[in-house]
């Protein structure tokens, strides 16, 4: 499942252990979910591994459920292990992803730089383009994507409340119980159906404030074709901060 998956932290600390995968000891963190269902696994994009304990679970329990699915672990950990080097930087060259294509930065003249229809006046276009390119995308992200979600959310029946463009490290969206609408800036790097698939993900949590079937049946009613969003965004989770 994608890292939207959860709409509120974690209550209680997560404690670490090494787990043995093939020949590898791979930390795994185990997390208590006062709101999780079932346990759940997932590799994070730093390597470690993460499970997470359902009210009532135990970390006995979460060690088996890890147990299980070892395999799938390993899978996951020799993918994360083969995929390609991403350059903390960007620089002229650099290529990133914007609205769902491949685009290269490239350098003007008079101190531009130019990537997706996008013009910059920049300094310095030696040096790293990342914060100032990654402001510029916040914003394009601000202007762009509250409108959408609420004429989506208006197209469909649902209010509401507020909607925010936020940084979020593992996060898509998030939707809160007063009908708050949080959405990461990043969205803006992919495609539109893709942006809409978030879209609507997070309204369905109007409806249904879980990850229930009742909560997928929503997300199928309001996006049908959801499963082609949810393989764009696993086939590019390298290309994106």
């Amino acid at each position: 499942m994608l890292d939207f998956i959860f709409n509120r932290k974690a209550r209680s600390s997560p404690a670490s252990e090494q787990f043995t995968v093939g020949l590898r000891q791979i930390p795994l963190v185990m997390v208590r979910h006062p709101r999780a269902r079932r346990y759940l696994l997932r590799l994070r994009s730093d390597g470690t591994a993460r499970v997470t304990i359902p009210r009532g679970g135990s970390i006995g329990a979460a060690r088996e459920f890890v147990q299980r699915n070892v395999r799938w672990l390993e899978q996951q950990f020799q993918r994360w292990e083969a995929r390609p080097h991403k350059s903390a930087d960007w620089r002229v060259g650099t290529e990133i992803l914007f609205r769902g294509e491949l685009t290269r930065i490239e350098a003007g003249d008079a101190g531009r730089i130019y990537f997706g229809g996008v013009i910059l006046n920049v300094a310095d276009a030696n040096a790293d383009l990342r914060p100032l390119l990654e402001r510029q995308l916040r914003q394009l992200a601000a202007r762009e994507l509250p409108p959408r979600l609420l004429e989506l959310a208006t197209r469909h029946g649902l209010t509401v409340r507020r909607v925010t463009v936020r940084s979020q490290r593992t996060r898509w969206g998030s939707c809160s119980r007063r009908g708050t609408i949080s959405l990461n800036w990043r969205l803006i790097q992919t495609p539109a159906f893709v942006q809409d698939y978030i879209h609507l993900h997070e309204l369905a949590h109007l409806i249904e404030m879980n990850h229930s079937e009742k909560f997928w049946r929503q997300v199928e009613r309001l996006c049908p074709d959801y499963l082609a969003a949810e393989r764009w965004l696993k086939q590019h989770r390298n290309l994106l901060p």
